[in-house]
């Protein structure tokens, strides 16, 4: 057995399974543990590898054909002793082959194989395999080819202390952050039906709310924030990954939908209320104790859209509005405690 492996773990994106991929990073490092891990992303999400302790290296995809020729040459020098490959596409198989490290393992779910002779060990996942299970169950797959144990699920990032400090400067107090926005429009949860829950939770107890918007999002925290009547403190400034981890870390509790940010929030150990529509909440639930997940009943039985959702897209419904404000409501009363 390998006493120090040098691994490289492959990843294109996004934000949640970046921040997920710590599952498989936290067993290898226990494992190995004078190993060396890096992982290779695209540059929109190495922020989040700064956060994960177990992380000693971060590679970065090319963003000009011009930059291939220098990371291949680099891979190649870099002295790997196993690869693995979470994306298997023609790229991914090609760097992983020009590594040359002894170990080359990928997988896929569902469809073909890439390049299969460029990898010494590959599998196919038959599409029930996420059937009842979660994503990092896919992604502790290839611990199996390396007769390395999976003995955990923890996904954890650690948010800077100065980033903690400041972001608790931004919340003023509040015990609540919410974020009402998504990276796609069809899974946003009605502005007004936030204001409700946001109004009624400050009638009742007092609690203060911060708002936030990721990129794109603004117009969504517009609509909510005239739809208030409760004081609410609006965090209007663009932050960067870590930062947006060191806010989430100074939070008790996060309220926001199926989403990056959620994943990022619950590994800095914030408790979540999440927001689910169609997607499969057993696979893209937060990893960890104390999360609140909220679905309406599936398949839909009052759909509010008809005519405009795609039955089985999750991409393209609005099952998410069949979510009450009353269900919300217990979920953060409970969270709140």
């Amino acid at each position: 057995m390998v006493s120090a492996p040098h691994i490289l773990v492959i990843r294109r994106r996004y934000l949640g399974d970046i921040v997920l991929l710590g599952s498989l990073l936290r067993n290898l490092k226990l494992h190995w543990p004078t190993g060396r891990l890096g992982v290779l992303c695209e540059p929109a999400y190495a922020g989040i590898l700064d956060l994960n302790p177990d992380v000693d290296e971060q590679w970065l995809f090319p963003q000009s054909v011009a930059e291939w020729p220098r990371l291949l040459w680099r891979l190649r020098r870099a002295g790997f002793t196993h690869v693995i490959d979470l994306d298997n596409r023609d790229k991914t198989a090609l760097l992983t082959r020009a590594t040359g490290a002894p170990v080359r393992v990928t997988q896929r779910h569902v469809e073909p194989i890439h390049f299969p002779s460029f990898y010494t060990s590959s599998e196919v996942l038959p599409l029930e395999f996420l059937g009842a299970r979660h994503i990092t169950d896919l992604y502790l797959r290839p611990l199996e080819k390396l007769n390395v144990p999976a003995v955990t699920r923890e996904t954890r990032l650690v948010a800077r202390a100065e980033d903690v400090a400041a972001g608790r400067a931004l919340l003023q107090g509040a015990r609540l952050l919410v974020h009402p926005g998504s990276r796609s429009a069809w899974r946003v949860w009605p502005p007004e039906n936030f204001a409700r829950v946001i109004d009624t939770l400050h009638a009742e107890t007092g609690i203060s709310t911060a708002l936030i918007a990721g990129p794109g999002e603004q117009a969504t925290v517009d609509a909510l924030f005239r739809a208030l009547r409760a004081p609410a403190v609006r965090i209007d400034q663009r932050l960067s990954v870590p930062q947006l981890a060191g806010l989430f870390a100074a939070t008790p509790v996060l309220l926001c939908h199926d989403s990056g940010p959620m994943h990022v929030a619950a590994a800095v150990g914030t408790r979540v209320v999440a927001l689910f529509g169609s997607q499969p909440m057993n696979i893209w639930m937060p990893v960890g104790n104390g999360h609140k997940t909220l679905q309406p009943p599936l398949p839909c039985v009052n759909c509010v859209s008809p005519g405009q959702c795609t039955p089985g897209d999750s991409y393209h419904n609005h099952c998410v509005r069949n979510l009450t404000p009353v269900r919300v409501l217990a979920a953060l009363r409970e969270a709140l405690k």
